[in-house]
């Protein structure tokens, strides 16, 4: 079975995954096209999915050949509101966890998924699977909330565990773990998906090297050029293998490739506010 970037990253819970390749997706948006609007599904009670055409002037959102109509739309602007009120709740956790483990957290600062990558993620599966409604396709995104922890090399496996036993010991339910440090020329980490206990919220944990980080930022790129349903099949081969090189490079920390989910265990009181703050060294939450 040929892996991707994206079967690692943004894996579905909740139901069956499904992977869309380039040539579904554009036969689907293909189809979607014609007569100027694209099938999005409406859930009705007691019944199938409907579908409802996008009208350019009902409010919807519309971006690179994908729609949403204005009640999807707006069910993904409720879950962006939702996604924003969780991070400020797993945030403080999250940099404590990071200290705790003496992890370095990247891209902080891109912790909160663009509404339009969001609106891009859910559009697409969709149109892919007209049959489900947009909250069983919101039910599956795992990543609107995303942190990455990273830790040299040596120092990798045993910072892992510590973080993830930090998260499940204070209520965090580890709902999904892939660890593909096995695998030789593709990405290489581990990426977890978490439900913080206060308010249920989903959210994504990548725990990396800085080598294994360097490389998935330096593969996205090439990725993204392959996904797309108008790159030839001998480009997509070309950036298949130029993935493949830059993954093979990275190395394997040591019991890195053996490394599992958290135990269950009894729940820890979880930390005040304050003691956050004297835990981690930071007293505002930028």
């Amino acid at each position: 079975m040929t892996f991707t970037f994206q079967a690692a990253c943004t894996g579905r819970t909740g139901r069956t995954a499904r992977v869309v390749t380039g040539a579904a997706l554009a036969a689907a948006l293909s189809m979607a096209s014609v007569q100027g609007a694209a099938a999005v599904s409406v859930a009705q009670p007691g019944g199938p999915v409907a579908h409802s055409p996008y009208q350019p002037a009902d409010d919807g959102w519309e971006k690179d050949g994908l729609r949403l109509n204005s009640a999807d739309n707006r069910a993904v602007d409720d879950f962006i509101d939702q996604a924003k009120r969780a991070e400020k709740e797993i945030s403080p956790q999250i940099k404590a966890a990071a200290a705790w483990s003496g992890a370095e957290l990247t891209g902080f600062d891109k912790r909160l998924k663009t509404p339009d990558s969001l609106k891009r993620k859910v559009a697409t599966w969709l149109t892919a699977d007209p049959h489900q409604s947009v909250h069983e396709a919101l039910d599956d995104i795992n990543d609107s909330v995303r942190y990455t922890f990273q830790w040299p090399d040596e120092r990798y496996t045993e910072g892992v565990r510590t973080a993830a036993a930090t998260l499940s010991g204070w209520r965090h339910e580890n709902i999904r773990w892939r660890n593909t440090w096995k695998n030789r020329t593709s990405y290489k980490a581990i990426n977890s998906a978490w439900r913080d206990p206060k308010l249920a919220h989903k959210y994504e944990v990548q725990f990396h090297t800085p080598a294994s980080h360097k490389a998935t930022v330096d593969t996205h790129p090439l990725y993204e050029e392959q996904r797309l349903p108008s790159t030839p099949p001998e480009r997509v081969a070309e950036l298949r293998e130029e993935q493949g090189r830059i993954f093979a490079a990275v190395p394997v920390p040591e019991g890195a490739d053996d490394l599992g989910p958290p135990e269950p265990r009894r729940p820890a009181r979880v930390p005040t506010p304050a003691a956050w703050a004297i835990m981690t060294g930071w007293t505002s939450m930028t």
